[in-house]
């Protein structure tokens, strides 16, 4: 059963936002640039905080914050009440990175960049709170703005529920993220796992020190260090299956002082990402029999350690099948594509969806007629991207709140 057929008077729900989103986008690109300019990194972005206040300041939202980090939540009460309530979020947080964009509003910060897309998911959520507070009393329930920072590494997602600021928990939960190397304004999804889970591992190998022309006369650990490396690979690829798959980067190797001193030390650190509890547990016990195993005979020790990272992000599929009736019954068919794999980074938005359904979706970014299989992906010194989309992002945002106030995600 089709929207249009269920819900006559709602049909006209997602062009009218499109409408009003185009409308605002002078505020939003003005938002964003301004939010590149000035890049936050972690939990605290205080300067990115004020920013959407400032912009918001004159809607009639109720604020929240806590102790934890810089996070705000704005909640928009309904003219109507069925006791609903839906949660959009946007990440406010930028990348330790150098950026080499060479655009106007490029990054004023030495060594931060928004190179991730927040600056815009935050644009983006801010147009959506003022499209929907513009149509405050056709709201069927509350709707919760999400404006979160530490996304990249720093769990702020976890913080903020840690800290009751979802408190209650919504019935829904939604999220964008754009793609600069995605087609542009196509939305994309899947049911179940959209992203990995990612956990930080260090291997540090224990040899003894000595001179580097005798190396008979020491216990060298940087053989057994890349010795190592080489078999996580064997393993990933002989004890996992592809149908539940798991990568293992080691990202770094330090080792050593100079060209003639075999060092006491080799340590390793890299990333472990998995789509499943089972085979999370399974690397980690693996790796820690592999190294200590390969260490030992050579004569070395080695200590594993594993800093768990974020849950897998698991989307609910009637939450998907939700957003991808609604973008396209507002954008047209073409402006949907059915995800056939997850993607193996990861996000903190599935600390929300453990415990709400719903969904995240990515949005194409790449300018209209580039070919954006060419552009600059995510964490790049150079991505950019067309800003335009923006107003897709925003009414989406806002289709998906009021549709969900007011049929929940029934078909």
């Amino acid at each position: 059963m089709s929207l249009s057929t269920a819900y006559p008077s709602q049909a006209q729900i997602g062009q009218t936002y499109v409408g009003a989103a185009q409308a605002l986008m002078p505020a939003m690109v003005e938002l964003r640039r301004a939010i590149h300019a000035e890049p936050e990194i972690g939990l605290h972005n205080p300067k990115t905080s004020a920013k959407v206040r400032a912009d918001l300041a004159d809607l009639p939202l109720e604020w929240r914050a806590g102790p934890s980090t810089s996070g705000l939540v704005a909640v928009l009460r309904g003219g109507g009440g069925n006791g609903r309530t839906v949660l959009l979020r946007g990440d406010t947080d930028a990348l330790p990175l150098q950026e080499q964009t060479g655009l106007d509003f490029a990054s004023s910060v030495e060594g931060a960049m928004h190179a991730c897309g927040h600056d815009s998911h935050t644009a983006m959520l801010a147009g959506a709170a003022r499209l929907l507070s513009a149509r405050r009393e056709d709201l069927n329930g509350d709707v919760v703005f999400m404006f979160q920072p530490g996304e990249e590494g720093y769990h702020g997602a976890r913080f903020m529920i840690e800290d009751g600021l979802l408190d209650p928990m919504p019935d829904a939960a939604f999220a964008l993220h754009v793609q600069p190397n995605g087609k542009h304004g196509v939305f994309s999804g899947k049911e179940g796992a959209l992203l990995a889970s990612t956990d930080a591992l260090t291997i540090v190998v224990t040899g003894q020190g000595g001179h580097a022309s005798m190396p008979q006369d020491a216990l060298d650990p940087i053989p057994v260090a890349c010795e190592i490396v080489s078999a996580i690979q064997a393993m990933v690829t002989r004890q996992i299956s592809v149908f539940d798959p798991a990568v293992v980067t080691i990202g770094k190797i330090e080792s050593g002082s100079t060209y003639n001193i075999i060092p006491d030390t080799a340590t390793m650190i890299g990333t472990i990402r998995t789509l499943s509890p089972t085979t999370r547990t399974k690397v980690k016990d693996n790796l820690q029999r592999l190294a200590q195993g390969i260490a030992a005979a050579h004569g070395a020790s080695a200590s594993v350690s594993i800093e768990t990272g974020y849950p897998v992000t698991m989307c609910d599929g009637a939450a998907v099948a939700f957003g991808r009736e609604i973008v396209r019954e507002t954008f047209g068919d073409e402006a949907w594509r059915d995800m056939r794999t997850p993607l193996m980074g990861g996000e903190d938005f599935a600390y929300v969806l453990e415990r709400a359904p719903g969904a995240m979706f990515f949005l194409g970014a790449a300018s209209e007629g580039d070919d954006w299989t060419r552009c600059c992906a995510l964490h790049s010194a150079r991505m950019v991207l067309d800003e335009s989309v923006m107003a897709r992002g925003a009414a989406l945002h806002a289709a998906l709140a009021h549709t969900f106030l007011l049929k929940g995600f029934a078909a």
